[in-house]
């Protein structure tokens, strides 16, 4: 049986989850949301910032500047989140604008829908980024993988928060496994892990666990709306 590469090599492209014997079947299908190419990560820090640290999430250092984090902000970046984040700014200012758009497409799990999760998209709001959110933006009598579709289409990027819930709901699949393909076959996908771990998500999903991001354990929900929103900004 083909085993997942993921844990060793990373699927942080497209192209690296293709190339996952194991993967590369159930992932191949969303190929037509690609990524954009190689990029250099030293490229989007500013100068006098630091672009060493280590690859995981968090750190004890915080003084990388990303490039399109703006002079003042409140927030501040350690280089491993930079890291993750280049290749997501690099697909946000490449990509062909679209006719309608939000700014961020919010996968999350159906538990959440009252709390983390709303209180995500209510600080990312709060922040003027639009957010496509199954709350509001599925009517009812509509299909729902109908209007998932679209939004996804439509986002710049998408967001996974990952809960403990949200686990659960990847263990036995569904709608949430069905949104997670699709953004995994791009460079445009930033989980945030909230109530867990990147060592739990690995062992409920190893191609979504290769993938860097942000987590509330390092700092405030808040500060996470803060990059985010920073990030989707043009």
């Amino acid at each position: 049986m083909a085993r997942c590469t993921a844990p060793v090599q990373g699927h942080r492209t497209a192209s690296g989850a293709a190339a996952c014997p194991a993967c590369s079947g159930r992932y191949g299908s969303y190929g037509g949301y690609g990524g954009y190419g190689s990029y250099s990560p030293s490229s989007y820090f500013s100068s006098g910032s630091s672009g060493g640290g280590r690859s995981s999430v968090g750190g004890s250092s915080r003084s990388a500047r990303p490039s399109w984090s703006p002079a003042g902000s409140s927030v501040s970046y350690t280089p491993a989140e930079v890291r993750a984040l280049s290749p997501v700014r690099r697909s946000v200012e490449n990509r062909a604008p679209l006719p309608v758009c939000r700014d961020v497409f919010l996968c999350h799990a159906w538990d959440d829908r009252g709390g983390a999760a709303k209180e995500l998209h209510d600080l990312l709001e709060s922040r003027n980024i639009s957010v496509w959110f199954s709350e509001k933006d599925v009517a009812l009598g509509t299909s729902l993988l109908r209007e998932i579709d679209k939004g996804l289409a439509n986002s710049r990027v998408g967001i996974v928060l990952v809960t403990p819930a949200l686990l659960r709901r990847l263990r036995g699949e569904g709608i949430a496994d069905k949104e997670l393909s699709a953004l995994l076959a791009r460079d445009l996908l930033v989980p945030i892990v909230h109530d867990t771990t990147y060592e739990d998500l690995r062992e409920v999903s190893p191609l979504l666990g290769s993938r860097s991001g942000l987590s509330t354990k390092e700092e405030p929900m808040a500060d996470v709306a803060t990059k985010i929103a920073e990030l989707v900004a043009l």
